[in-house]
């Protein structure tokens, strides 16, 4: 039977039944009141812990005696006083398999509506820790973060009250790896960053010339649009950008792999038939719906072939590349960064494989679990891994990354200078191949 693999953020739900079983969540006591606890707590336990159990693609989960583990988070679950607080203990107990894609998601952080005009608000930046350093790698034309003087280059010290070495700081007792927890500090800093539209947000930083600076900046709304609602997995945010760069090369960069974005994919694909190359930019792209990746393999490939193969506890599904009419059959670059993740993974780690796409960049997160996601009976979601993933060589991509063919790392000098030196490298990649490719064709003719 056929599945819909969903990778990283999106995942198709996978309902489980629970058993009631002997448990620690026998009374709790509030105020110096005893008082019964939350089934819906004690059930919400008792799921993730036996989903990891019965579920984990590794019934050994590498050593680890999961029953210990319950031994020691049951009392702490139990003694948890609010919601919140239980979510806590699982994510650290979820902590002691050091995988990726073990998560619980809150109710107040699902959205909700699923109007296709995204509510969040935002300034038009991104960033990445450079040095240990929040710094600002992209500002949007026209938003407000250009309007107020922001620049690429420039780090963060300050958002409202926030002290950003405090935050960073924050993460230092994490039991993930280091990679990952650089990717949650970064988002933990663009959340308090962005908010509602029309909400102001205080930005303390150091200039070009390290210079103390300061400024208030009114968030305004998101400019991409929401994807549909898949299941128990809320809409997504999503940003689409096709154009052509100097000589013609095209430029392909969407920040999450949503079935909406598709379409568009395939359309600039199609329309790039004369480019002398392809860049796609999936840096700080963390994932999505997995099949996409072997999609848009087939619009650029002419054999059939695979971009990989999902492990699972029993049995195994092969990330199958179909190829699609008229294909697009010139070079192929692919950026990456310390924020591509899953699916953004599975699609260069593939490529790379097959030899049909140079990955240019930095190395990747390294983690590439497909995985489903649960409701559970306190409204959160439960996020867990349900296969491994190996590339069409057998490489692991989990905890390793995808190392990219040219490793060029972003540095806070051609920031300032104006200058996206990965970006610069792939289309000396792309132009290099077709003088190449010209200097072998004027040989033949001769």
């Amino acid at each position: 039977m056929k599945r819909t693999l969903l990778i990283a953020l999106l995942s198709l739900v996978f309902c489980l039944g629970t058993t009631a079983r002997p448990s620690h969540f026998t009374q709790s006591v509030v105020g110096g009141v005893v008082a019964a606890p939350s089934n819906a707590r004690q059930e919400s336990f008792d799921i993730v812990w036996r989903t990891v159990k019965d579920k984990h693609f590794d019934p050994t989960l590498g050593g680890l005696d999961w029953d210990k583990v319950r031994e020691q988070y049951e009392p702490r679950a139990a003694a948890a006083k609010t919601d919140n607080e239980l979510y806590e203990v699982l994510r650290q107990m979820l902590g002691e398999l050091h995988q990726s894609h073990f998560n619980i998601i809150p109710p107040e952080a699902i959205v909700q509506d699923d109007s296709p005009e995204p509510k969040g608000g935002g300034i038009g930046i991104d960033l990445r820790l450079i040095g240990g350093q929040p710094v600002i790698t992209r500002v949007e034309q026209e938003s407000k973060a250009a309007a107020a003087g922001l620049r690429p280059g420039f780090v963060i010290k300050k958002i409202d009250d926030d002290d950003v070495p405090r935050v960073i700081e924050s993460f230092a007792k994490s039991k993930e790896s280091q990679a990952i927890t650089t990717l949650k500090i970064t988002r933990a800093l663009l959340a308090r960053i962005n908010g509602a539209p029309e909400t102001t947000v205080r930005i303390a930083y150091l200039d070009e010339h390290d210079q103390p600076r300061e400024a208030t900046i009114t968030r305004e709304r998101l400019r991409g649009e929401m994807s549909p609602r898949f299941g128990y997995f809320p809409p997504q945010y999503s940003e689409f950008e096709s154009k052509r760069l100097a000589g013609g090369i095209g430029y392909i960069r969407f920040n999450v792999f949503v079935i909406s974005l598709m379409g568009r994919i395939r359309t600039a694909i199609r329309s790039m038939t004369d480019a002398p190359g392809i860049i796609f930019d999936v840096r700080g792209n963390p994932g999505g719906l997995g099949n996409m990746a072997s999609g848009i393999a087939g619009v650029l490939e002419k054999e059939q072939t695979s971009l990989g193969t999902m492990h699972m506890r029993s049995g195994h599904i092969n990330f199958a590349v179909f190829p699609q009419p008229s294909p697009y059959v010139g070079p192929v670059v692919i950026l990456t960064d310390g924020g591509s993740a899953s699916t953004s993974e599975i699609f260069a780690g593939g490529m790379q494989d097959i030899g049909r796409a140079l990955v240019v960049g930095e190395r990747t997160v390294g983690a590439a679990l497909p995985s489903y996601f649960q409701k559970l009976p306190t409204g959160a979601l439960f996020q867990y891994a349900i296969g491994d993933f190996k590339t069409p060589r057998g490489t692991l991509i989990e905890g390793r990354g995808v190392a990219p063919d040219v490793e060029v790392k972003l540095t806070r000098r051609s920031l300032l200078d104006g200058r996206d030196a990965q970006l610069d490298a792939a289309i000396e990649q792309i132009n290099r191949h077709s003088n190449e490719r010209k200097a072998a064709a004027a040989r033949s003719s001769i």
